[in-house]
């Protein structure tokens, strides 16, 4: 087929089904896109409009009977024909007939994968060419320009301004673009659902506003580390876009509790709003927030250090929010036990609770999270020094599907609470950073868990972060490996059983750019492949672990010289690394 020309060839030979159509044939892009719809998510007009729009003009094919899989909806059709495994297969139904042609185009065309300049100039040339038998603008419903970043400016996205059905528009980390560029693609745009322009520290009020002007049916917004937006722009747009579920204003350190109100007054329907590390954010967005929507699913407050136990005790006590599955308050320090359990009675179906770096927070808290029983999954509570053994040990009878705890930084924290930890049958993530009263019988507790009836049950433990944890040795981690056959990440920054060895640190993974050379000394992290070599090192020679004393010789807890710890914690120290994990290790909520 020829790219000038557009035509199609239906009598074609399998042959020349894998040759190049009108529609590029790389643009297909792998990644599944069809699951059915949900009530709550937004709606596409994929397979719906293009399909039986006259602008959208599909060659003629030889007329013959029709059967009865060509009176199917369109959208239905192109969901069928989006489980065909491969290309060739979707360009051999486009040659079956006129609806099948028109249903396998919009396939194609409907989300561009853009991963070379080559490719996207593949695209605009099609989208250019006056000759085309289609109108290759209207089938483009997603644009993705974030793998192209830094190479995409205004000039760029000058060829899609035609593209006037794009519903989902994704310029992540394109720093190069300014209002100009983005203003030009979404103005007469009445079909823009999402705009996620992360990091593009350009963009003002201009784009704001253009997009309250021009996309009514708006339903998600990603401005993070856009720092020049203020209220101006986003009360303006939560007048006009009262559909928004979907809002991340991370970083965005103009914005006030006037914007959020705003939101909160005018867009009934929001599940989920981010608003980490805005500075100005008080207690009156958060209660107004709460107050606004009921159905809130997700509700981030990082950093947002200006918040108190206010936030939440003003809420009405006789009002519920059952919808709410994640919060996130990491480091709001002036939070307070008060706070915590009217959080719990009033969203007893929480999922995902992060209360990192709540340094004043203690084990009432964590009684009060007791609460939530079953529907806990992710509990994070580094940094929350006051938590002790008692407290945890209620949380582990109590929530007994407890996916991921974090209790990085918690130095009360000894091994009586991780052997009951342990006992998580469902534990498949545990954060013991700088628990420095942790020894190899916890290590053990983690290795041995659960396994009494071993034809039953199987370690489920993924990720394991255990940096600073200085009294563990290289026979406690080497059990937790042979145990833990599904374990894919293991942190030991700061453990010199490790880092001072060069044969075990060549299986870890590199140090972050960022680190100093002090840092990467003791840096110490296993992921993927590198877990299995360092079981397989281990397991190969038995002589690695002589004269080390085990986790099995002695209840008494011998192990690593009190001198050697503390020269390890002072080095941590006077290198900065007093972080949750100061190993680089990510400690992101997961959030499935």
């Amino acid at each position: 087929m020829d790219h000038s020309t557009g035509s199609l060839d239906p009598g074609g030979d399998d042959s020349a089904s894998s040759s190049t159509p009108s529609t590029p044939g790389q643009i297909l892009d792998d990644e599944p896109d069809f699951a059915p719809m949900h009530n709550n998510d937004s709606q596409s007009s994929f397979g719906a409009s293009s399909s039986r729009d006259s602008s959208v003009s599909p060659p003629s094919v030889r007329s013959r009977p029709k059967y009865p899989i060509e009176h199917l909806p369109p959208e239905l059709l192109i969901y069928i024909i989006s489980k065909l495994s491969s290309q060739s297969d979707i360009l051999r139904c486009l040659k079956v007939s006129k609806a099948w042609s028109t249903c396998c185009v919009e396939l194609l065309w409907h989300r561009p994968l853009f991963t070379t300049w080559d490719r996207l100039v593949n695209v605009v040339n099609s989208i250019q060419n006056p000759d085309a038998h289609w109108r290759y603008a209207d089938l483009i419903k997603r644009l993705n320009l974030s793998n192209l970043n830094e190479q995409v400016n205004d000039g760029t996205l000058q060829p899609f301004v035609n593209c006037k059905r794009i519903e989902r528009l994704t310029l992540t980390s394109c720093s190069n673009l300014t209002d100009s560029g983005i203003i030009g693609l979404v103005r007469g745009n009445k079909n823009l659902l999402a705009l996620d322009i992360t990091g593009l520290h350009s963009i003002t009020d201009l784009t704001i506003t253009a997009l309250a002007s021009n996309c009514p049916r708006l339903q998600g917004l990603n401005i993070t580390n856009c720092r020049k937006v203020t209220d101006a722009s986003l009360v303006t747009l939560a007048e006009n876009c009262k559909y928004l579920k979907r809002l991340k204003l991370n970083r965005c350190n103009l914005i006030t509790d006037d914007s959020i109100e705003a939101f909160a007054r005018r867009c009934p329907s929001m599940l989920e709003i981010d608003l980490q590390d805005c500075k100005n954010i008080t207690d009156h967005s958060v209660t107004s927030l709460m107050l606004g929507g009921r159905q809130l699913r997700e509700l981030r407050l990082a950093s947002c250090s200006e918040i108190t136990d206010n936030s939440f005790i003003q809420l009405p006590s006789h009002v519920r929010y059952d919808s709410l599955r994640i919060l996130d308050l990491t480091a709001c320090p002036r939070l307070t036990d008060l706070a915590v359990e009217r959080i719990i009675d009033s969203a007893p179906r929480l999922r995902i609770l992060v209360l990192a770096k709540c340094v004043e927070i203690t084990d009432r808290s964590v009684m009060a999270i007791t609460k939530l029983g079953k529907n806990l999954h992710d509990i994070h509570l580094g940094r929350c020094s006051l938590i002790t053994d008692e407290a945890l040990k209620e949380l582990v009878k109590a929530c007994s599907r407890i996916r991921y705890i974090d209790l990085a930084g918690c130095q009360r924290v000894t091994d009586v609470a991780v052997r009951q930890l342990a006992s998580l049958p469902k534990l498949r993530r545990i954060g013991l950073v700088k628990c420095q009263q942790i020894t190899d019988k916890s290590i053990k507790a983690l290795a041995k868990a659960n396994r009494e009836d071993k034809h039953r049950y199987q370690s489920n433990l993924e990720r394991v972060h255990l940096s600073y944890c200085v009294h563990i040795t290289l026979q406690g981690i080497h059990d937790l490996l042979n145990h833990c056959p599904k374990l894919t990440h293991l942190s030991l920054t700061g453990i010199q059983a490790f880092f001072l060895r060069d044969d075990l640190i060549q299986f870890c993974r590199e140090a972050p750019a960022e680190f100093t050379d002090e840092q990467r000394t003791v840096f110490c992290v296993f992921s993927g492949d590198g877990v299995n070599k360092l079981r397989a090192y281990l397991n190969a020679d038995p002589t690695i672990f002589d004269g080390e004393v085990t986790m099995y010789e002695g209840e008494d807890g011998e192990g690593a010289d009190d001198g050697d710890a503390d020269g390890i914690l002072g080095l941590m120290q006077s290198t900065g690394l007093d972080a949750e994990d100061g190993d680089g290790d990510d400690f992101d909520v997961d959030m499935q």
